[in-house]
């Protein structure tokens, strides 16, 4: 003979525990870790389009806690400032971007090349010069200064002036689509190179 009560008891806590699964995956989602996809060629040859990435949110979090800045290099993914708004971008949307420079920092772009606090900056990541000109700029606090590394098709600070920090969604640091390219997205320090 099946007890029921047994049964029912069984089902009931295989429920239970499916719910506090559901749950610790939407906090992990909502918290620690989301899925994005590339919409746009705003950063080739890094990023490509439809690639599908894995962004990390508590580093945000923790740094508006300790009072720690972003670091030059980061590709960080954000809502768009205000002045996007002219854009027809709204709070919903998400853009991606490196960090350039961060509170303190000057940033110009002179004959094709980027320039940080005076130094020109060896970029691998980028595939062309740089076609447009920028007069020298000071980043104020607790903003940043993002590009996208297909410089010259990117809607970016260089359009639309700095980010605010607290903009900033999260980290992007693992490709996980397409499968052949799986695996982090490397943060390499900039290549200084004196003026």
């Amino acid at each position: 003979m099946i007890n029921t009560k047994t049964n029912n008891k069984s089902i009931w806590q295989d429920i239970k525990n499916i719910i506090i699964w559901i749950i610790i995956a939407f906090l992990i989602r909502w918290q620690i870790l989301e899925p994005r996809w590339i919409p746009s060629g705003s950063m080739l040859p890094t990023l490509q389009i439809q690639d599908k990435i894995l962004i990390e949110k508590y580093t945000p979090k923790l740094n508006k806690i300790l009072g720690k800045h972003f670091s030059s290099n980061q590709i960080v993914v954000f809502s768009p400032p205000e002045k996007l708004n002219d854009f027809g971008y709204t709070s919903n949307t998400a853009l991606i971007k490196r960090v350039i420079a961060t509170e303190g920092d000057s940033v110009e772009v002179k004959g094709g090349q980027l320039f940080v606090n005076n130094k020109r900056i060896n970029e691998p990541w980028i595939s062309r010069p740089i076609n447009y000109e920028m007069d020298k700029i000071i980043i104020p606090k607790q903003s940043l200064w993002v590009l996208g590394d297909n410089r010259n098709n990117s809607l970016d600070s260089h359009v639309w002036g700095y980010l605010p920090e607290e903009n900033v969604i999260g980290i992007a640091f693992w490709r996980y689509w397409p499968f052949k390219t799986f695996g982090p997205i490397w943060f390499d320090s900039y290549n200084k190179i004196e003026k």
